[in-house]
């Protein structure tokens, strides 16, 4: 079908330009009559049968050339494709009203040349500020209150509404836990997918180390699970953003052009977006919100595993994978033992738990 309207585009293209150019090319030549070079309808007929026999191997590339574009335009995010619409139409508005004082000269060149550039140039402009800003546009149609926030305060604006999108980054994806989340259905809204996570994902799977290729296979597998099996609305992001190379930065951004919330547990990556006033999802705290409860002076059983940092202390673990560090441990290494809690200290990195063995609390 599509080759179809490519051919009579040339018919028509043949046929316009065989009516306005066919008599002043073919004149000189003296090769046909005066009045079939003079007749509109032979001119036009001979014009659309010379680019019906250029399809012939033009077709091909025209093909090409219209599929890359109308790839290119499904991909791109309809945010992009808007404003640089927008901007494009700005741009020859003031092109038009530009090129109207060229218009009215009686010079040739200048009446037909410089319209025609000012259309080209203001064009090609508007479209690039408007695809460029589009970011700064998003804000201008937002509600006023948001802009009088003050930088940082991410706790006040999820206060005032749930966000309804949740952006997924890669650390979070590889991690796994997210998909359970999703199951438990505690994780409302949208699971948004960027394009630029999925492919530093592929490009992980796809790396010589066996332990990195492994954890991308595995992130993948739980976008998998999440698009396929649990009860959540996922999409994904095809757009990009050419101008910032690391991904966090483009998460970052896109959080801010979707009004959206950010999904980690890169504990940098949190201590960024909370200084930018993005609001974040760390899974950690979340871990450590639903951790059992240890207060100081508390008792249990551990198994010292090892040698800790410190002089002879000991680290043991939890069922939950928390870490306790046993201070005059190391000489327990490999046994059971009780201890007492001295001390908590958690943060979105995870939880540590100090104690000390219960014998030396009786001895003393």
């Amino acid at each position: 079908m599509l080759k179809r309207i490519v051919q009579l585009c040339f018919l028509l293209i043949g046929g316009t330009l065989g009516v306005l150019f066919l008599p002043y090319a073919i004149r000189g030549f003296d090769v046909l009559n005066q009045p079939i070079i003079n007749n509109n309808y032979m001119t036009a007929i001979i014009g659309a049968v010379l680019f019906y026999l250029m399809t012939f191997w033009a077709i091909d590339y025209c093909l090409r050339v219209i599929k890359w574009m109308e790839d290119s335009l499904v991909k791109a995010p309809v945010t992009d494709l808007l404003f640089g619409g927008l901007g494009l139409i700005i741009g020859l508005l003031l092109a038009f009203l530009a090129g109207l004082p060229f218009n009215a000269m009686d010079i040739p060149v200048i009446n037909t040349i410089i319209p025609i550039l000012l259309t080209l140039l203001l064009g090609y402009m508007g479209f690039q500020v408007g695809f460029k800003r589009r970011d700064e546009l998003v804000q201008l149609f937002t509600p006023s209150s948001k802009g009088q926030k003050k930088k940082g305060s991410a706790v006040h604006a999820e206060e005032e509404h749930s966000y309804q999108y949740k952006i997924l980054d890669t650390s979070v994806i590889i991690d796994g836990r997210i998909a359970d989340i999703c199951q438990t259905r505690f994780l409302e809204g949208t699971i948004v997918i960027p394009q630029f996570v999925l492919g530093e994902l592929q490009h992980i799977a796809d790396s010589s180390d066996v332990l990195k290729r492994n954890r991308g296979r595995r992130g993948l597998d739980i976008l998998n699970r999440i698009q396929k099996e649990l009860p959540v609305n996922v999409e994904m992001y095809e757009g990009d953003f050419d101008d910032i190379q690391e991904v966090d930065s483009k998460l970052i951004k896109l959080a801010k052009l979707m009004d959206g919330m950010l999904v980690t547990n890169d504990y940098n990556l949190n201590k960024v977006c909370e200084f930018q006033g993005v609001p974040v999802l760390n899974i950690n705290d979340l871990a450590n919100a639903v951790k059992p409860v240890v207060l100081p002076g508390e008792e249990m059983m551990v198994q010292v595993i090892k040698d800790g940092k410190e002089h002879n202390q000991g680290i043991a673990y939890l069922d939950d994978g928390t870490m306790i560090v046993v201070e005059e441990g190391r000489n327990y290494i490999s046994k059971r033992i009780e201890v007492v809690v001295t001390s908590v200290l958690q943060t979105s990195a995870g939880r540590m738990i100090f104690a000390k063995p219960k014998v030396l609390e009786k001895a003393l």
